[in-house]
């Protein structure tokens, strides 16, 4: 299984970018996706997370700024990011949650390689 994320770039503070994640490798089904970052200097952290039945969950850090959102049909994850603040620069990450593929009972969790998100003047 691979995931592997788009989208990222320079942008000014108050602009857009989406990001995107596609999960590729024989898969049945898909649980989950969710973004993490990471700042300069700090841990890796969770900001959003999306179910394939449908409920979300925001870091207050992007809460009303970020969207995250999945196509299950794709095994693809997006997030929509406005408002765009220089503490969001970060290499953004995205995770599959419980990816099942074709024959495995049980799923598992995969990392994408991550995306540079630099928000600058």
């Amino acid at each position: 299984v691979v995931l592997v994320e788009s989208g990222g770039g320079l942008v000014q503070p108050g602009g857009s970018l989406r990001l995107s994640c596609t999960a590729s490798g024989n898969i049945f089904y898909v649980n989950g996706m969710a973004w993490y970052r990471q700042r300069p200097g700090k841990e890796r952290e969770s900001i959003a997370v999306a179910t394939a039945s449908g409920p979300t969950h925001y870091d207050d850090s992007v809460k009303g700024r970020f969207t995250i959102s999945m196509d299950n049909a794709k095994h693809t994850a997006y997030l929509q990011m406005n408002d765009l603040k220089s503490e969001d620069t970060a290499t953004y990450y995205c995770k599959g949650l419980g990816v099942r593929t074709v024959g495995d009972d049980y799923g598992d969790d995969y990392w994408g390689q991550g995306t540079q998100v630099t928000v600058s003047s």
